[in-house]
């Protein structure tokens, strides 16, 4: 009987445990955040950890809804789409929050599938502008301190959707005003939002 019961405890034990560990990881992983476009969802994973400041300033813009409504504005062919600061009609959204510094690191390099922050030629300039590598894009990643060399700050990257990037990026173009290679129709990204846990 006692050995039984034992023998009861311990399976009992060995079906608990293994469920409580990934149920602890869900719970430590920081929510997704999903870009509902006009051509589909993309889903990103944000590196918290890996880049910070990149990461909490885009959260804050997501959170707020201010991505939403907004146009993929620029868009080439075998390097990237970039959205984040423009309205239908090449309209920019404003107020932005305060610049942030660039996080731009060897360590995390401009792949296809990488979410970067989008800057001018100043190398902090980064404030609610990101763009989404289609290609591998060598030429974007940090190889010095430099202005030239410094690079640009990945974020995170596409976990699914990736092939609504691709169609994004094979819209027609055409310039308007003074911004080249924007897409002829508005491609919009209905609402940012974090995924509910």
């Amino acid at each position: 009987m006692l050995r039984k019961l034992m023998s009861l405890l311990l399976l009992t034990l060995l079906c608990t445990f293994p469920a409580l560990a990934p149920a602890q990881e869900a719970a430590t992983k920081t929510p997704l955040v999903i870009l509902e476009t006009s051509l589909g969802k993309i889903k990103l994973e944000i590196l918290d950890k890996e880049a910070p400041l990149s990461a909490e300033n885009f959260r804050a813009y997501v959170r707020q809804g201010f991505y939403d409504g907004l146009i993929f504005h620029r868009v080439i062919p075998g390097f990237m789409i970039q959205g984040g600061g423009m309205a239908p009609g090449m309209k920019e959204k404003t107020p932005t929050r305060k610049s942030v510094p660039n996080e731009a690191s060897a360590s995390l390099n401009n792949k296809r599938g990488t979410i970067a922050m989008a800057r001018t030629s100043d190398i902090n300039s980064a404030s609610s502008q990101f763009f989404i590598n289609v290609n591998d894009n060598a030429s974007l990643d940090h190889r010095g301190n430099q202005p030239q060399d410094f690079g640009y700050a990945v974020f995170g990257r596409v976990v699914e959707g990736m092939d609504v990037a691709d169609k994004i990026v094979a819209a027609p173009t055409s310039s308007k005003g003074m911004h080249q290679n924007v897409p002829v129709n508005d491609i919009l990204i209905v609402k940012a939002y974090e995924e509910k846990k």
